[in-house]
């Protein structure tokens, strides 16, 4: 019979390596029972937690770049733009499964991912940022240009991945991509590589003194980033089934740093848990109040100042610091009692 103790060591293992805490991995099963749960598995619901998850997985991609090697991709929805596009043209075009489809628009923005770090990622700070952005901006002009391979402003229409009008199958792919992006940068942090990428974005002179090549490390930090956006815009187009050059705007990236900033930069998971209650909250204000458009950046910008002003390090260090105090307190409570006995 298994030790009570032997269970528990297991158990901290799994979770461990799925890179959670116990309440991380309490918080992901709620998640995937959300569906289940009779108030919250209405059709509209489940598009906001859709809209959520994704907003999360993109969290998960930007901060990977902006947190730990301190690189703002300002262009970073363009970057999902191509892989959206790229998915729908061919699947439209040589009838390849939307699941390959997604994989091959992850491989073609990563691909340009690369080739913009090796032309960027040798300047500092916001130089490279800024040339991120007007990257982006290009994509978006040439979507709205090239009428005969995108039709442009009139919208690119796609395959669906599922038949019928559920989203429940949606929201668990959605989810489950989520998680392996997570997967993939935490594990990708936790290793020699992520060391580099602290140290990078620590101070990069001190990090080039001590052996580490920052172009190398920058550009593959960059790279995957690019790739993992690819692949959710690769979802995005077979979820909504038509994609705009919109899709690629600046304010649609402003969202997504909002959501890491607020979340907390350099953690990965404080974006993706502030997502689904502040998207959610969003779309509450933006279906209730629909006569004011642009509302929900106004928005954004109030939280993001008031954040960056009040709590720099976002909600994650908000937890961290009010976990440690409770830690605190009951430590204390448990030496005091003894000394009681």
């Amino acid at each position: 019979m298994t030790h009570p103790e032997n269970q528990m060591n297991y158990f901290d293992r799994i979770i461990s390596w799925f890179c959670l805490t116990p309440l991380g991995a309490i918080g992901v099963l709620f998640l995937f029972l959300i569906p289940s749960i009779p108030f919250l598995n209405q059709e509209y619901l489940l598009r906001w937690f859709i809209a959520a998850a994704l907003i999360a997985a993109n969290a998960i991609a930007f901060d990977f770049t902006a947190g730990y090697i301190s690189i703002v991709n300002f262009g970073y929805y363009a970057f999902l733009g191509l892989g959206a596009y790229t998915s729908a043209i061919l699947v439209n075009m040589l009838g390849l499964s939307p699941w390959l489809g997604m994989f091959a628009g992850a491989g073609i923005a990563g691909f340009l991912g690369f080739l913009t770090g090796i032309l960027t990622l040798r300047l500092r700070g916001i130089f490279a940022a800024c040339l991120a952005w007007f990257l982006g901006l290009a994509l978006m002009g040439l979507a709205t240009k090239m009428v005969w391979l995108t039709r442009g402003p009139l919208g690119l229409r796609s395959q669906k991945l599922f038949e019928g009008g559920s989203n429940a199958p949606y929201y668990y792919t959605i989810l489950i991509m989520m998680l392996v992006i997570y997967l993939i940068t935490k594990w990708i942090v936790r290793s020699k590589m992520g060391l580099a990428f602290k140290a990078i974005g620590q101070n990069m002179e001190a990090a080039r003194t001590s052996g580490i090549n920052p172009i190398f490390y920058r550009i593959v930090n960059f790279t995957v980033s690019c790739t993992l956006a690819g692949w959710l815009g690769g979802f995005y187009v077979h979820y909504f089934g038509v994609i705009t050059p919109d899709l690629m705007a600046t304010a649609k990236t402003i969202e997504v740093l909002a959501v890491v900033y607020i979340g907390g930069r350099a953690t990965l998971w404080g974006g993706a848990v502030v997502a689904f209650p502040f998207i959610y909250c969003m779309e509450t204000i933006r279906s209730t109040l629909d006569n004011l458009p642009g509302l929900n950046l106004i928005i954004y910008g109030v939280l993001l100042c008031s954040v960056m002003i009040y709590f720099p390090g976002g909600f994650a260090a908000y937890y961290n610091d009010f976990a440690k105090r409770l830690k605190n307190k009951t430590f204390r409570y448990f030496v005091l009692r003894q000394e009681n006995i």
